[in-house]
């Protein structure tokens, strides 16, 4: 069995979970390669298999939805490393069907999370068309009040930033148009907004954010506060991308640095032997079974803080290894990424067959700050 376990991983570059480890156990130590080759290997399966499924099956969502939106920045991240102009083809033919345009609820996050793709697309081309119509609604959120209670009632989502998941929509889009077009106001907006919600949403003695005002007092089944996984994994990968569109003397940088590094401690501190984390935080055993999405936004943040100094090399590597080869073990042999959680709003099941664009999303965007990680720091990642 282990003869045919390393063939398969040398074949085909991805180790197959049916072969030595079951999804709810760490990965043999040799098991996973981490060859920037093999990283990329994996990365583009999935990749490959999601803009498959796009193309096959009929989409539940709108693709200007915050689903396929959060599965278009992982394709970008890999277009950058990849040796396949496709990836990035792929979602400029995206954008061009959408007719650059965002979801249908002007001020919705989720409807305008795609924005990060656009601005992002557009540093690529310099073709104004992509975030001509994405800047004007912008232009529309820089001159809102922002003044309504973010209680989860009277459909505040559809104007405020009023859950948690919304920190990764909102502001990420708003923050690489602001560097997109050098115009500081969408970042002040976004720093302005991403605090309303910290103050109402971040626990700050659990170092980790409630999913909306609705679970502000809500207990799991061992008494603790309800902390879902995928939510805060929505958070704590927002603020790497947010961090990423924030020159190092701009007056709040230091604010969401701190934050950062709290939230990265706690979450590196709940971590399952498997490597994962499970779909609640703080009762993982309500849920005792590895969930993808929320693991691959933290392997995706934790490694983008060791690449950019805000994070021990040393001391997370350990943690962002065995992440990857949770990840990388619910890789199944056509490229389907499984255990990601369903859409939702609290902890809840999930199993191997399990997917969906957005957990697609954070594999690709960790798979990325990996390969980079790897490429510089070789020696580190040998051991």
């Amino acid at each position: 069995m282990q003869v045919l376990f390393r063939l398969f991983t040398i074949l085909l570059f991805l180790p197959l979970s049916l072969c030595a480890v079951t999804n709810n156990e760490a990965p043999p130590e040799d098991s996973v390669s981490f060859k920037p080759k093999s990283i990329r290997k994996v990365m583009e399966r999935v990749a490959d298999w999601q803009l498959n499924s796009w193309k096959t099956t009929p989409p539940k969502y709108a693709m200007t939805d915050w689903v396929a939106a959060a599965g278009y920045t992982g394709i970008l991240a890999l277009s950058d490393i990849s040796k396949s102009k496709k990836y990035v083809k792929s979602l400029v033919k995206i954008g061009e069907k959408l007719d650059w345009n965002t979801g249908p609820r002007r001020f919705f996050a989720d409807d305008y999370c795609i924005g990060q793709t656009y601005s992002i697309l557009y540093m690529k081309y310099q073709d104004e068309k992509m975030i001509a119509r994405w800047r004007q609604l912008a232009d529309s959120i820089v001159t809102m009040p922002h003044t309504e209670s973010l209680e989860w009632k009277k459909g505040i989502v559809l104007r405020e930033w009023a859950w948690c998941d919304a920190l990764f929509m909102g502001p990420t889009a708003l923050g690489y148009l602001a560097t997109a077009t050098g115009e500081q106001k969408y970042l002040d907006i976004a720093s302005q907004l991403w605090w309303k919600t910290t103050d109402y949403l971040y626990d700050s003695t659990e170092h980790l954010y409630f999913r909306d005002g609705s679970f502000l007092d809500k207990k799991e089944k061992n008494g603790r506060k309800v902390f879902w996984s995928r939510g805060n994994g929505w958070v704590l990968a927002g603020l790497a991308r947010v961090l990423v569109n924030m020159p190092a003397d701009y007056k709040d940088r230091a604010r969401f640095e701190a934050l950062y590094k709290d939230m990265a401690a706690t979450i590196i501190s709940l971590q399952q032997p498997d490597g994962s984390w499970y779909s609640s935080l703080l009762d993982p055993s309500s849920y005792n079974i590895k969930e993808t999405s929320g693991t691959g936004f933290y392997a995706y943040a934790l490694l983008w803080g060791m690449n950019n100094g805000l994070l021990s090399k040393e001391a997370t590597w350990p943690v962002v290894k065995k992440a990857w080869g949770s990840l990388v073990i619910a890789v199944q042999p056509d490229g389907k990424l499984g255990y990601v959680q369903p859409i939702g709003f609290a902890p809840d099941k999930v199993d191997a067959n399990s997917t969906e664009a957005y957990g697609v999303g954070a594999f690709l965007l960790a798979g990325s700050e990996l390969h980079k990680f790897i490429g510089q720091n070789s020696a580190l990642a040998a051991q």
